[in-house]
């Protein structure tokens, strides 16, 4: 009756009396859903405009290839849904075998993008487009291949399930990271500045630009946003891995960005993010998140978030920066200007998303 195999003695037992890597997690199905909803909106964007056209919902599945398309428009598609299907077969893994998994990964998907082509006939700026269907398919099987097979103990480790009572609050934490990453794809804001609430609210600019003024906010802007988002991912990786996650998080977040530029305007502005002013703050930051790494992890939690609010603050007290504000008379989006819609909404909201967050929050370092 005894159990034969080792265990740590020292390592609390989960209450559902399962080893951790059994434990089912609902990360992975809240992210698919979340991720499916952020396709919903960016597919329907800009949600106006509703009106019957009179023609048939389907004829779109029977339509010639379409007279023009381009690389890009192409290769959005695929990408736009690789994340679906890997997010959705990862869900399925625990009670399905891998090859239902992705299979019923890509199915869902597949669905999921004709529903959007169908009701995109409704919507004068969009068109509906077998082309867009297949790709978005074909994105939904490249991703699910590698969700089906993905071994769960990654998760798993990423979660430390061995401190169950912060399951949850390390799961939303790491929506709420890739929700950033997202953001950084917004590159008519700030430096890893967010929350920008003015147009919303229909204030107007409080300051006239000046250049020396700007740099300075500019700074302050980067390194509190670099400040808090590192620390926000120190307190969600295991604490052995804590830096090499945060810096590794922090280079995705730079790719993103440069990405986003290149996108906008020409590959060689790819760095146009890169100012004297958010360069300082950037550094500045860095310092003070390997400093603030000395201080318990309390102390952590509440740096982070008083960054974070001061970011937010920041952002909407800053001069309008005419360069961003200029990128969009020169862009040429294509496809991206959707996308843009759905990263621009989620910047907004980002920051106020993420500060309840720290009030729940209770980090412990991981045991050896």
């Amino acid at each position: 009756m005894m159990a034969t195999q080792a265990t740590n003695p020292l390592a609390p037992v989960p209450p559902s009396g399962k080893p951790p890597s059994m434990q089912h997690t609902p990360l992975l199905l809240y992210s698919s859903l979340g991720y499916a909803i952020l396709i919903i909106y960016a597919s329907l964007y800009p949600l106006t405009g509703w009106e019957a056209t009179g023609a048939p919902p389907l004829d779109f599945l029977f339509a010639d290839w379409p007279r023009y398309t381009t690389a890009f428009d192409l290769s959005t598609n695929v990408a736009a849904y690789v994340p679906l299907g890997f997010l959705l077969a990862s869900a399925m893994r625990p009670r399905l075998a891998a090859k239902y998994a992705w299979w019923l990964a890509a199915l869902l998907a597949a669905a999921l993008s004709f529903s959007l082509e169908s009701t995109q006939n409704f919507l004068p700026t969009r068109v509906a487009s077998n082309l867009d269907l297949a790709c978005n398919t074909l994105g939904a099987l490249l991703g699910a291949l590698p969700g089906a097979l993905w071994p769960r103990q990654i998760m798993d480790n990423l979660r430390h399930l061995h401190w169950p009572e912060h399951g949850k609050s390390v799961e939303l934490g790491l929506v709420l990271l890739g929700l950033w990453l997202l953001t950084q794809f917004d590159s008519t804001t700030l430096l890893f500045g967010a929350g920008d609430l003015r147009n919303l609210s229909g204030l107007a600019d409080l300051h006239a630009f000046n250049a020396v003024a700007f740099q300075r906010i500019e700074s302050l802007i980067a390194a509190s946003g670099v400040m808090a988002t590192l620390l926000m991912a120190s307190l969600i990786a295991p604490f052995r891995q804590r830096r090499l996650f945060s810096l590794l998080l922090l280079l995705l977040g730079l790719a993103a960005k440069s990405l986003a530029f290149a996108l906008m305007t020409h590959p060689k502005t790819a760095l146009g993010w890169a100012t004297p002013g958010a360069l300082t703050g950037f550094f500045i930051g860095l310092l003070c998140w390997s400093i603030a790494l000395l201080l318990p992890l309390t102390l952590q939690r509440l740096l982070a978030a008083t960054a974070l609010l001061a970011a937010s603050v920041m952002v909407n007290l800053a001069p309008i920066n005419p360069y961003l504000e200029n990128l969009q008379n020169v862009w040429n989006p294509g496809q991206f200007l959707h996308f843009h819609g759905l990263t621009h909404f989620v910047t907004l909201l980002w920051p106020y998303l993420a500060l309840p967050w720290f009030a729940f929050h209770r980090p412990r370092p991981t045991m050896p």
